[in-house]
């Protein structure tokens, strides 16, 4: 009789052992996904109406494996509730750590740190005077200037503040920074930037812009986007002049599930966007991205060749709603000249900014606007897919001030 008790409180223990380190394991599993970040990989999940990665792990235990290794210490004893008990453990850590995994919304704010930092420190020679006078005015416009707004929207920009300061009858220099934001907001306000679809039949979004700014990755990000969202994208690689270009959307294609159309190194790029708008048509696809040329021998024949594009895309009635200037914010008031010599010569309908997060000219956002009456639409601040976002004029403009 002693030796069968003995037995069981050999089985009891082993049990409570074996259960108490699957508990364990999986708290620690859930502990350590709350404080680090886990490496997005390959399922997805909507959210508010756009995919999101969510990270798989291979670090948790699985229940089946935590219910085995309960079952292995056999005994006399209830242990089915011993094994409810661990699987209730493991299921609420892996909520846990799901909800721990889960993407944080991007936001502008936290990527536009180098520009933030430039307008803050340029501004702090200003807002730090005890009053107001024509110094004060004249150090604002300086200060603007060099954050990269442009001579000639800095000086609108500080007309403006001025005039609002005179009709409040401020006198402190403090207040100037609030008057500031608020003409800044105003002055990008009022465009519409949202990237426009076709009432029917495909939309064509036609991206120009000169080598070496990210037309190509901007596309590629944007079929990854549209392709989630659950269009049918085609790409028409039309920079026939750079074998890479096409390489890099036959890449992005597979990984997007797009359709990818090319042409040979150096065959028309015409026929290139002639068949890719066949190709949409026959398969009823919602979307074609026009990836063109950013050097030709002149910049005549460049600016003639994509004039030639969008003829042939408007044969098409309706169709193109967007031609898509990508810049490279690191340019600075460089990108405002591409953009003057491009809008005049296929009627830009929207700037695609981009490493906006690498740089401390930012301002050009500005000036595009207020020189050219150019929206910004869209700005890459990162690397991967999700980094290219919707430009959000409110959120720049609080980002600017660190708010």
């Amino acid at each position: 009789m002693s030796n069968l008790l003995l037995v069981l409180i050999v089985v009891l223990v082993a049990a409570l052992v074996a259960a108490a380190a699957v508990i364990g394991y999986r708290v620690a599993v859930a502990r350590r996904s709350q404080s680090t970040q886990l490496v997005p990989r390959e399922t997805k999940e909507e959210r508010s109406g756009t995919d999101v990665l969510a990270p798989e792990t291979d670090t948790a235990l699985h229940p089946d494996l935590a219910e085995q290794q309960v079952a292995d210490t056999d005994s006399g004893l209830d242990s089915k509730s011993v094994i409810e008990d661990v699987l209730e453990e493991a299921t609420k850590a892996e909520a846990t750590q799901a909800e721990a995994t889960k993407a944080e919304p991007l936001r502008l704010r936290d990527r536009l740190g180098r520009t933030r930092a430039a307008f803050t420190g340029a501004l702090a020679g200003v807002t730090g005077r005890s009053t107001i006078d024509d110094e004060t005015w004249e150090s604002l416009e300086e200060a603007l200037i060099l954050a990269d707004v442009g001579v000639s929207t800095a000086t609108r920009l500080v007309e403006a503040v001025r005039a609002s300061a005179k009709e409040a009858k401020i006198k402190d220099s403090s207040e100037v920074e609030a008057l500031l934001r608020q003409e800044i907001a105003l002055l990008l306000s009022p465009a519409d930037r949202t990237l426009q679809m076709a009432v029917s039949g495909p939309t064509v979004w036609m991206f120009v812009g000169v080598n070496g700014v990210g037309k190509t990755t901007t596309i590629a990000k944007l079929a990854t986007r549209e392709g989630a969202a659950g269009r049918h994208v085609v790409l028409a690689a039309a920079d026939t002049f750079r074998a890479a270009a096409a390489e890099q959307l036959g890449i992005w294609a597979e990984r997007s599930g797009a359709t990818l159309v090319r042409g040979d190194e150096g065959a028309d790029p015409g026929s290139v966007v002639f068949n890719a708008m066949a190709s949409a048509n026959s398969r009823g696809a919602d979307l074609v991205l026009v990836d063109t040329a950013g050097r030709l021998h002149t910049k005549v024949n460049l600016m003639e060749e994509l004039k030639k594009l969008r003829r042939i895309v408007d044969k098409t009635p309706d169709a193109l709603t967007e031609v898509i200037l990508v810049l490279d914010a690191t340019t600075g008031q460089n990108g405002l000249t591409q953009a003057r010599e491009f809008a005049a010569a296929v009627e830009v309908t929207g700037v695609a900014l981009t490493k906006l997060d690498g740089t401390a000219k930012g301002g050009i956002v500005l000036a595009i606007q207020s020189e050219l009456g150019i929206p910004v639409k869209i700005v890459g601040v990162g690397e991967g897919p999700e980094d290219l976002i919707p430009f959000d004029p409110e959120e720049f403009a609080a980002a600017l001030f660190g708010e």
